[in-house]
């Protein structure tokens, strides 16, 4: 494994966790079944790229990033109102991911899939913990002019002292999850490091785009 594609492999990862959030959330809620059957391209886009040898590996990258895409356009598009049943939606390919591992086969995608499922389900974790799944409700349902009330009323929340100590103790188990795949010299674990350390930088940007709000 060399060093320069390890760090290639992290930033693609961590760019493609990034998509999903920035790029397919405003284009789903416009428009839901364009997203969904832009999974295909990106199923064909990765089983391309995995025919040849130059680009098997970003073919297999793209193929676990389908998964992410395939699940946020189900979710996002039709189902956003109900925070509830985001993470198992998130979690359709995982089955899949499991059998593919088993066999060794993907890995690349699979453990990029998994680190961008992990993540998603910390963030989701401390959203009940802290208490603002009524407010990730009311978010759903409000005029886009409402919704800097309720993003100034969940700060205030994260501001607590349970709010912020549990997202400093869920910080922490992202870093520890996130650092310890790179000490590995196979690409496979940079991937999933990658998809679980930008989890941070993506929920940052999301904090700090709603404390401007």
């Amino acid at each position: 494994m060399g060093t320069r594609q390890a760090w290639l492999i992290f930033a693609a990862s961590s760019f493609l966790v990034s998509v999903p959030v920035f790029v397919q959330a405003p284009l789903v809620r416009l428009l839901p079944g364009l997203s969904l059957v832009m999974t295909i391209g990106w199923v064909w886009l990765g089983i391309t790229l995995m025919r040849r040898d130059s680009t098997k590996l970003w073919g297999d990258l793209l193929l676990g990033f389908s998964w992410s895409w395939l699940a946020g356009s189900i979710y996002w598009g039709w189902w956003r109102w109900e925070p509830t049943i985001h993470l198992p939606i998130e979690a359709i390919g995982l089955p899949f991911a499991l059998w593919c591992i088993s066999r060794r086969w993907g890995m690349v995608g699979n453990l990029f899939y998994l680190g961008s499922l992990f993540g998603t389900a910390v963030t989701d974790i401390y959203f009940y913990i802290a208490g603002l799944i009524p407010h990730w409700r009311t978010l759903m349902q409000v005029a886009p002019s409402e919704a800097s009330l309720v993003f100034q009323t969940a700060i205030a929340q994260v501001k607590t002292p349970w709010g912020a100590g549990w997202a400093m103790v869920l910080l922490g188990v992202l870093l520890g999850v996130g650092l310890v795949p790179l000490r590995s010299r196979q690409l496979h674990w940079w991937a999933f490091g990658g998809a679980v350390l930008s989890t941070i930088l993506v929920d940052s940007l999301f904090w700090l785009a709603a404390s401007m709000a």
